[in-house]
């Protein structure tokens, strides 16, 4: 149906505000938050919350909960675990609307001291390179803008805002905050970026983190090779049936990758490991895999003797019927602005996962359109600041406007 008067204001709104929405990004894009940098996540998250706090919200701060010991990799920086709090701002409760939880992470994978710090605007103004300009500062600069384009028109929502600093590492520390707030709410509107042709998500695969120790006993390889008993033989041979563990065609993945093993080459080692990561199709694939990666640990008493440590912590995102239902509306609202708006699956994981698994329905891919995630290329499609902004805002509004307590 076409756009009513008031979500034309909205949405006009929106595009006056678009050099302001690219300076925004600019903005958040100089604030270095990967790798857990706390200053830096600090200074983002109070930025936000600022935001927030003028529409009206009041604040939460959730205590973040420690990591597995074992999930560390090798090389990395030893030390005092810094846990981010997750923050949740809450906008004022307006009876008998549906309750929408909105998603954001805060942290990117790009190195905090490195040289890849701000946004480099094309010449033609079309896109804009940065660190997490498209995963996900891009998707937070919309979500904040639409939320103060429905205020600034008097279009009453029932929000909250949800931001933690750890789903690029798992969301091991926030994903406890992310179920709890789920249970609260009744959809699930996720800021990860749009799909290479702007599509939206509707079911992705399950992950899942693994480590595997090899215990041996270390002897001089010269003079008693045979008294010892080496940790990286024992791991090769557990490497094969991981290896043998992946079945692709049926949605079941196993990558391993760190590797360690031995200090010396004139020693037999006595301790290896690898750690590695899954990926898998559904609930049925997900327990049957590890079982399997399970069996591979063997009894305290010999040697050598193999450990596995496992958390599948982000389970698998299956199409339901109340997805689907959600994102018809978000392809209605598209297709009104006259956007595209295919749909689609990914191999990848995001807090949708952990969210639609404790009950809320959730659509995760509603931030910017872009590409090259990840690496020093990455960047955002500067048109869909306002793009998506609009499709953010007037599916809010519709939302709201059916006045129900939401069973979508």
């Amino acid at each position: 149906m076409p756009l009513d008067d008031l979500e034309r204001r909205v949405c006009g709104v929106i595009e006056r505000r678009g050099a302001d929405m690219l300076r925004d990004l600019a903005a958040h894009v100089a604030i270095p938050t990967g790798a857990n940098f706390k200053p830096g996540l600090d200074e983002y998250r109070e930025a936000a919350l600022a935001r927030l706090r003028a529409l009206g919200a009041t604040v939460t701060l959730v205590a973040g909960d420690p990591r597995p010991e074992w999930l560390e990799l090798p090389g990395a920086t030893c030390g005092e675990e810094v846990i981010p709090p997750v923050a949740i701002a809450r906008a004022k409760h307006v009876p008998d609307l549906p309750r929408v939880l909105i998603a954001g992470h805060l942290d990117t994978v790009h190195d905090p001291h490195g040289d890849f710090r701000e946004l480099s605007i094309a010449p033609d103004g079309r896109t804009a390179v940065g660190p997490g300009a498209v995963d996900m500062k891009g998707g937070i600069v919309i979500a904040l803008a639409a939320l103060e384009a429905l205020a600034e028109c008097g279009v009453p929502c029932n929000w909250s805002f949800l931001l933690n600093s750890d789903e690029e590492t798992g969301s091991f520390h926030s994903a406890r905050a992310l179920s709890e707030a789920a249970r609260e709410h009744d959809v699930g509107l996720a800021l990860e970026p749009a799909m290479p042709d702007g599509g939206l998500v509707v079911s992705r695969m399950g992950a899942g983190q693994f480590k595997v120790e090899a215990f041996g006993r270390s002897a001089h390889v010269g003079r008693d090779f045979a008294k010892g008993v080496s940790a990286v033989a024992a791991l090769a041979r557990v490497l094969l049936k991981l290896d043998g563990l992946a079945r692709p065609s049926e949605g079941v993945i196993v990558n391993v990758g760190p590797l360690q093993g031995g200090s010396v080459t004139n020693a037999v080692p006595d301790h290896a490991a690898c750690w590695g990561n899954v990926r898998f199709a559904d609930e049925g694939s997900a327990r049957q895999l590890g079982r399997e990666v399970d069996l591979l640990a063997t009894g305290q008493d010999g040697l050598p003797r193999i450990v596995v440590h496992r958390a599948f912590n982000r389970p698998a995102k299956p199409l339901i019927t109340r997805v689907r239902t959600l994102a018809d509306e978000a392809r209605a609202v598209a297709q009104d602005l006259g956007q595209a708006l295919p749909f689609g699956s990914t191999g990848g994981v995001c807090d949708g996962n952990i969210l639609q698994e404790a009950g809320l329905p959730t659509i995760d891919t509603l931030g910017v359109r872009g590409g090259n995630l990840h690496t020093r290329d990455e960047f955002v499609e500067v048109a869909s600041l306002v793009d998506r902004a609009a499709l953010f805002a007037v599916l809010l509004k519709r939302l709201a406007r059916n006045r129900r307590s939401a069973k979508v």
